[in-house]
């Protein structure tokens, strides 16, 4: 896909959307930004390559303009979800679709650079990242700094669009592979995960960047973290406080999360908070044959009941 046939894309819509949102380069090479195109000259800022690493669909709840969005196959799950809850008017949104091959990890290109100042990044090809510091230029292979949400992506083509720039491109991991990591900690004992999560959570610095990247943390301003009427857990930092907010967070997430990754991407302390939701989304997969953001005529879990779900033998608990 080349960037001049998405610029055209997105010149295009401006005939009927009032802006467009989408990537331009960030304050160094290594970084993007979303943008809000509003004029065909703005447009010509535009790009995209494995640097746009954020969820642009999460402006779309707050945006009251008829707006296009430019997603990536995982990002397109938060519109589809959005539709299922009725949080946009998808007839007021165009969605420009592009295929993936996959994203970098910021915090793993920096890692192998030294933390070096970036004065520049290519790629050669889907398979190799270039990057160029003022020690001079360094060969990386993608799989080596792929965000780790694209080892297990099972849509890297948008699920659904108005435009595709690109060629579709298929998965090649399975659903039993993509969950691998997470059966694999699901399959130790209750004391192993107990201790693996109070390792991890133990970083936390209850910051709440995870829960404002996150774009089905639709609460906003009545988060009960922050919620003092009721006053559900305190803002204490200790090990208890913060394995509270995770399972809240999480549970709040239940047959919602799209696993963009933005948790994960925005945690300043590297905790593996996506594994939590992944994990809850097999038990939906499982229970109610349910994946968040996939197929539009879907009707979440959470948001019917039934007395006997087929599933779930409620009278033997």
């Amino acid at each position: 896909m080349g960037p001049e046939k998405l610029k055209e894309v997105i010149k295009e819509a401006l005939k009927d959307a009032e802006v467009v949102i989408a990537y331009k380069e960030g304050f160094d090479k290594l970084h993007s930004t979303p943008c809000f195109v509003t004029t065909p000259e703005e447009a010509d800022a535009v790009i995209f390559d494995p640097r746009c690493v954020q969820n642009l669909a999460s402006y779309l709840p707050s945006l009251k303009k008829k707006a296009a969005v430019v997603v990536k196959g995982c990002d397109s799950r938060t519109i589809v979800q959005y539709m299922q809850e009725a949080l946009i008017d998808r007839g007021k949104v165009t969605v420009i679709g592009i295929p993936c091959t996959g994203i970098v990890s910021i915090k793993k290109v920096m890692a192998k650079t030294g933390h070096q100042p970036i004065l520049d990044v290519t790629f050669p090809d889907k398979n190799t990242v270039v990057v160029k510091t003022p020690k001079g230029e360094q060969k990386m292979a993608m799989a080596d700094v792929a965000a780790d949400k694209c080892g297990s992506c099972l849509y890297p083509t948008p699920v659904v669009y108005d435009q595709l720039v690109g060629e579709p491109i298929e998965s090649d991991k399975t659903y039993e592979t993509a969950y691998k990591d997470v059966a694999e900690l699901a399959a130790k004992s209750l004391e192993e995960k107990k201790a693996y999560w109070e390792k991890e959570f133990d970083r936390c610095i209850r910051c709440y960047a995870c829960r404002n990247a996150c774009p089905m943390c639709v609460c906003q301003d009545s988060c009960i973290a922050e919620s003092r009427d009721p006053h559900w857990i305190s803002q204490k930092s200790n090990p208890t406080e913060k394995f509270m907010f995770h399972m809240i967070h999480a549970l709040h997430l239940a047959g919602r999360c799209v696993e963009c990754g933005e948790c994960e991407r925005a945690c300043p302390m590297g905790i593996p908070v996506n594994m939590l939701k992944r994990k809850i989304n097999q038990d939906m997969k499982e229970l109610y044959d349910y994946e968040p953001g996939v197929k539009p005529e879907d009707k979440p879990p959470m948001f019917t009941f039934s007395v006997e779900e087929k599933k779930i033998e409620e009278h033997k608990l």
